[in-house]
C-alpha cells in the first residue's frame, strides 16, 4: 500500500497508455482516466492488474463537465488514500481555420487543454502536497510556434505552458510542476489526419529525420517524476530537434 499512485488523464490510448505501462513497470499504481475509450481503458487495466493485482483502476469522466471533473478528482485522491502524481495528458486537437471557428470549438479546445488541467490541479493540490507529489502537463511545441489553421489549439497550449509555470510557483515547495512538449510523436487521428506528403514535409524539418514514439514521452515523464527532484516550472521539448528548424 506504500506504492505511489498516479492519475493519467486520457490514459487509455497512445501517449497516456504508454505512460501508464512505463510507470506501472516502475512500481506505480495507475488510475487510468478515459472519456469514450472504455474498452481500451478496461483492457489496459486488466493487463496491468494481471501483472500486479489491484494496481490499476479505470475512471470515466468528461473533463469539460465541472461536476464530472470534481468527481474524478475525489475518486483519484480517495481510492487508494493517496495521490503522488497527476499527468494532464487528455487533449483535443483539430483545425479551426479563421472564418469557420465556433464558440463550441473554443470551449472544447480550451476545456480539454487548459481549463481541465487547471481545475484538476486545484482539486488535487491538497492531496499532492501531502505526498510531496508532482504534476506533469502535456504541452506542445506549437505553444511557441503557431500551427497554421490551429489558432484555438495553439492558444490553449500556450495557456497550458503558462499554467505549468504558474502552478510551479504557486504550489512550491510542496509540489513540483513541469511540462512536456511533444513534437511529431504520433500522427493525428480523425478529422486532423495528415496525408503522406504532409507527414513527409514535417519529418523533413526534424533534425533526427524521424517521428518519435509514445514511449519517448513516457520516458521523459518518468524522468521528471522520479529522477528530477530539483526541476520545477520547466517545459521539456521532446521533438527530435524539430524546434531547431526555421
Amino acid at each position: 500500500m506504500s506504492a505511489p499512485v498516479v492519475l493519467i488523464t486520457g490514459g487509455a490510448r497512445r501517449i497516456g497508455a504508454a505512460t501508464a505501462r512505463r510507470l506501472h513497470a516502475k512500481g506505480w499504481r495507475v488510475l487510468v482516466h478515459y472519456r469514450s475509450s472504455s474498452a481500451e481503458a478496461k483492457q489496459l487495466a486488466a493487463e496491468l492488474n494481471a501483472l500486479r493485482a489491484e494496481s490499476a483502476l479505470t475512471l470515466a469522466a468528461d473533463l469539460t463537465q465541472p461536476s464530472e471533473l470534481e468527481a474524478l478528482a475525489h475518486s483519484a485522491s480517495h481510492h487508494w488514500g493517496r495521490l503522488d502524481a497527476l499527468i494532464n495528458n487528455a487533449s483535443t486537437f483539430y483545425p479551426t481555420p479563421i472564418g469557420s471557428a465556433t464558440e463550441q470549438q473554443w470551449d472544447d479546445l480550451m476545456g480539454s487543454n487548459l481549463k481541465a488541467p487547471f481545475f484538476l490541479a486545484q482539486h488535487l493540490a491538497y492531496a499532492l502536497k501531502k505526498t510531496s507529489g508532482a504534476i506533469i502537463n502535456i504541452a506542445d511545441i506549437h505553444a511557441d510556434r503557431p500551427l497554421k489553421q490551429h489558432t484555438l489549439y495553439c492558444l490553449a497550449k500556450a495557456g497550458n505552458v503558462m499554467l505549468t509555470k504558474s502552478l510551479a510557483r504557486e504550489l512550491a515547495p510542496d509540489v513540483r510542476v513541469n511540462g512536456v512538449a511533444p513534437g511529431a510523436i504520433l500522427w493525428p487521428e480523425d478529422n486532423a489526419t495528415l496525408d503522406a506528403d504532409a507527414k513527409a514535409a514535417i519529418v523533413d524539418k526534424i533534425a533526427l529525420k524521424r517521428a518519435g514514439a509514445a514511449d519517448d514521452i513516457a520516458r521523459t515523464i518518468d524522468f521528471l517524476l522520479t529522477d528530477a527532484p530539483y526541476i520545477t516550472g520547466q517545459i521539456l521539448a521532446v521533438d527530435g530537434g524539430r524546434t531547431l528548424s526555421n
